[in-house]
């Protein structure tokens, strides 16, 4: 007679091994699964042969019990063990079943979906107060319409957050999809990003010291007072370091930062905090704006306050504006970009030379920051996108 099922692979037949090891009984998995719970204890039987295991035999202080106390003995431990696993259960649905989705069956039978090669689908139905039939049931429903499209728009957002090199949350993954012409709410796009585990970058530590105040020289003045706004291109620059961790040191970066659209117009790095440094970081951005009468902001390091830079500024017809001494809010602007910076690329990121930093810095600022980031006070448009528009609707207005 030809046999009613082909033979089970003996990767299949060692995955039923290792489930009942682990604690399932048989029975839930002749449920779960086309073998019969016989067929699952002969493999488990025959795996126990070829690896030599033997059943333990009793512990010294067991060999002294009566039948009546071992029986009794044997039911604690089964229960032990059902609590146990009861735990486990409502422990892991706390995280994935949120208390407002309690109500939620198909909530509760995605996680059961996710959890049975763990847990039994009966003591997991029982414990989250859904039925086995309707778990099963909902198993062969065919998928709603809106679970269908909210299947394909989880694509698209998998796709844009990868493009942001995985530092988009919800409302930044919101306007790239708006920006291409699919309107979709924000709540739903978070709602999908938090149920596939999709989060944006997050802030990291502080560091070294980066500015130092020379008490020998003389600060600019304050022209700034905190007010970082300008209506057009080469108004105001904001400027300051900050530092890169690698394996062999720290690497000193220098920006400078049009306000009108946030663009780094001008940056340098270094293994040193010399005024090279920043002098470095001007020259990029006079190169690249040749500004008429600019007003150049930062702080009160000795840096900034140093003849050669400030002779620089004075040739290049740049205004040189400090804030006050340890004030992060008078130079607030680029302490934003330096905190985009380090939770989206170095909190992210461990450097093993000077070198592969330096190259990660020019791919972050040229080909992320700048051309692709959106940002919210542009409007969730990238900097250069944002000069492009803005300069476009200049020309036409005039």
């Amino acid at each position: 007679m030809p046999k009613s099922h082909p033979a089970y692979a003996p990767e299949f037949r060692r995955q039923m091994v290792e489930l009942v090891r682990s604690g399932r009984d048989p029975a839930d998995l002749a449920r779960e699964f086309e073998p019969s719970a016989q067929a699952i204890r002969n493999w488990v039987a025959v795996a126990d042969r070829q690896e030599g295991r033997r059943e333990a035999k009793p512990a010294p202080a067991e060999a002294a019990l009566n039948t009546a106390e071992r029986e009794e003995l044997a039911r604690l431990r089964r229960e032990n063990k059902q609590l146990r696993q009861e735990r486990d259960i409502l422990f892991s649905s706390s995280g994935l079943v949120c208390p407002r989705d309690r109500h939620d069956p198909v909530r509760i039978f995605e996680f059961m979906k996710a959890n049975q090669a763990t847990f039994p689908i009966a003591k997991m139905a029982r414990l989250l107060g859904v039925s086995r039939a309707g778990y099963y049931t909902w198993l062969d429903r065919p998928l709603s319409a809106h679970a269908e499209a909210d299947a394909v728009l989880l694509r698209r957002i998998r796709t844009v957050h990868a493009t942001s090199r995985q530092t988009y949350g919800s409302p930044r993954v919101h306007a790239e999809l708006r920006a291409s012409g699919e309107r979709h709410g924000r709540k739903r796009i978070a709602r999908l990003m938090r149920s596939a585990g999709l989060v944006g970058a997050s802030h990291r530590r502080g560091g070294p010291v980066t500015t130092r105040r020379d008490d020998s020289s003389r600060p600019a003045p304050d022209l700034v007072d905190r007010k970082f706004a300008a209506s057009g291109p080469n108004q105001l620059w904001v400027a300051d370091i900050t530092f890169i961790p690698t394996a062999v040191g720290f690497l000193y970066l220098a920006v400078v930062l049009d306000v009108w659209s946030r663009k780094v117009i001008g940056w340098a790095t270094a293994n040193h905090l010399r005024a090279e440094l920043v002098l470095d970081a001007l020259e990029m951005a006079i190169g690249q704006r040749r500004p008429g009468d600019v007003i150049h902001h930062s702080d009160q390091g000795s840096q900034y306050t140093s003849l050669a830079f400030g002779k620089r500024c004075k040739e290049a017809g740049v205004r040189p504006s400090m804030g006050s001494v340890g004030d992060a809010y008078d130079n607030a602007m680029c302490e934003s970009f330096f905190a985009i910076l380090e939770c989206e690329l170095l909190a992210r990121r461990r450097f093993a030379s000077h070198a592969e930093a330096r190259m990660a810095t020019f791919s972050f600022i040229e080909a992320w920051y700048n051309p692709v980031r959106l940002h919210s006070a542009l409007g969730y448009r990238s900097p250069m996108t944002y000069e492009k528009e803005e300069q476009k609707a200049a020309t036409a207005a005039a």
